[in-house]
């Protein structure tokens, strides 16, 4: 009883879950079918189950490498990187000749000390601002670029318009471009509150997008579908713009040159992927250090520190990434007094606003992610009821429609990534919200063609899941 992970014809992972939950009823000492449930998982982004079984594999038999392998890459999933580095030892010790395993060591090794480097570093000195050192007043753009230049400093509509027209032919923004977009960006999120409130009058709707994930084709056709964003015409993106999709860079410079342009009606929240761990594995550190340099990621680091971490609209529907909290009693005013700009901790509200899913049955559980929590109607409930509120927006998760409408309507997702890393075939979806009566429209639209760059082009080497 064994599936074919290597090219999964269907991508079912859902199916491969649950046959291999039935023959491990059947026969739950057998470690191979936890492993290969573990990959499973790992393929479906439930990292803290992925984590679990390979465990009780290696419980099981502890000899048995593939359950290393698979824990290592849960662990690396988790950005717990010396927990990794450990069974990646073990491997290396019992096949010293594993070219894949020694090369998969060396990397993990290689950032666990930078880590520590970068620990010692942060605590002896206050860490300087990227912006300090930056002269982009002088920085020269070269005769020979012909692409979208700002004007007088400033984002235009005609910039915004040639600047995706550029992108489409995957050409690329001039770097002194980049860090102008960036510098204002910053400037400007900075004086945003964590939790964002805005009003809409009832003739007023506005178009609410979940992950987008690097693939700029489908936002490109997003725009399309509904309109390029103006003030007649608003719109949120509810996180995760980057990594995963290989056009990570063009996303988030045009989402962050439409915020620019329109900073009242375009509104972007922080993602659990605006973050420095998920970009070092997924792929957009890569991405902009093969773009650009390593200092511009380390000024995209710093932006997304002060992204907001919410939105309520007219005081009765509130939208954040992930979802509800590992405990009850948090009010709206608990997420104004969230101090954002930094990395997110391991817990508590910041943590779970980015992470968090909801699960059908009442109660709270351990996440499926191995971060934050599942909560269930009953959570959803009372937060709604404390806080005078109708209904919750988040993204966050996979959806085959590309939204879904849960706890008795009061929870709802939408992912605007569709066949989403090449493989999921789900659709995306975005939504109209009405100032007139705040129910929630659904809309999907399916894939576009986008060049041949595959997802996760530019991650970390140890993501690469195809291995053993």
């Amino acid at each position: 009883f064994l599936i074919d992970f290597s090219e999964q014809k269907n991508k079912d992972y859902e199916n491969a879950i649950k046959y291999y939950s039935e023959a491990l009823e059947l026969n739950p000492s057998n470690a191979i079918y936890y492993s290969n449930r573990s990959l499973a998982y790992l393929r479906t982004e439930c990292y803290g189950y992925a984590l679990a079984d390979a465990t009780k594999a290696l419980e099981i038999d502890k000899n048995y490498i593939k359950g290393y392998y698979r824990r290592a890459t849960s662990n690396m999933a988790l950005g717990k990187f010396k927990a990794a580095l450990k069974d990646y030892e073990t491997v290396v010790r019992v096949r010293p000749n594993d070219k894949d395993a020694k090369m998969k060591y060396q990397e993990c090794n290689k950032i666990v000390k930078q880590k520590a480097f970068e620990r010692a570093i942060a605590s002896d000195e206050i860490k300087k601002s990227v912006v300090d050192s930056l002269d982009i007043e002088n920085m020269t753009i070269e005769d020979d670029y012909v692409g979208p230049k700002l004007e007088d400093g400033n984002v235009t509509v005609k910039f915004m318009e040639e600047m995706m027209e550029w992108f489409k032919d995957q050409k690329k923004l001039h770097r002194k471009c980049a860090y102008q977009i960036l510098v204002q960006v910053k400037d400007l999120l900075a004086k945003l509150p964590s939790l964002v409130e805005i009003t809409l009058k009832e003739t007023e709707k506005i178009t609410i997008c979940g992950d987008t994930h690097g693939q700029f084709y489908d936002l490109l056709n997003i725009f399309k579908l509904n309109g390029l964003p103006s003030e007649s015409n608003p719109y949120l993106f509810n996180g995760d713009f980057v990594d995963r999709g290989s056009f990570s860079v063009e996303v988030i410079l045009t989402l962050f040159g439409f915020k620019l342009l329109y900073p009242n009606d375009f509104h972007l929240l922080r993602g659990n992927h605006e973050t420095d761990n998920m970009n070092q594995m997924y792929g957009f550190e890569g991405e902009v250090k093969a773009k650009y340099t390593a200092q511009m990621f380390q000024l995209f680091s710093e932006v997304f520190q002060w992204l907001p971490l919410a939105q309520c609209i007219n005081n009765k529907v509130l939208i954040m990434h992930g979802g509800l909290f590992s405990e009850d009693g948090i009010t709206l005013d608990d997420l104004r007094k969230i101090e954002r700009n930094r990395q997110p901790p391991d817990s508590g509200p910041m943590c779970d606003l980015l992470w968090s899913d909801p699960q059908p049955q009442s109660g709270r559980s351990i996440s499926k992610r191995g971060v934050s929590c599942q909560f269930g109607p009953d959570v959803t409930e009372r937060f709604l009821e404390q806080n005078k509120l109708d209904y919750i927006v988040r993204s966050h998760e996979v959806k085959a429609e590309g939204y879904e409408v849960t706890h008795s309507g009061k929870c709802v997702t939408v992912f605007s990534a569709p066949n989403y890393c090449d493989q999921m075939g789900n659709k995306g979806a975005y939504i109209h919200l009405r100032g007139a009566d705040l129910k929630p429209e659904f809309h999907q639209f399916t894939a576009v063609p986008h060049p041949n760059v595959k997802p996760m082009a530019y991650a970390n080497t140890l993501m690469q899941l195809g291995m053993m």
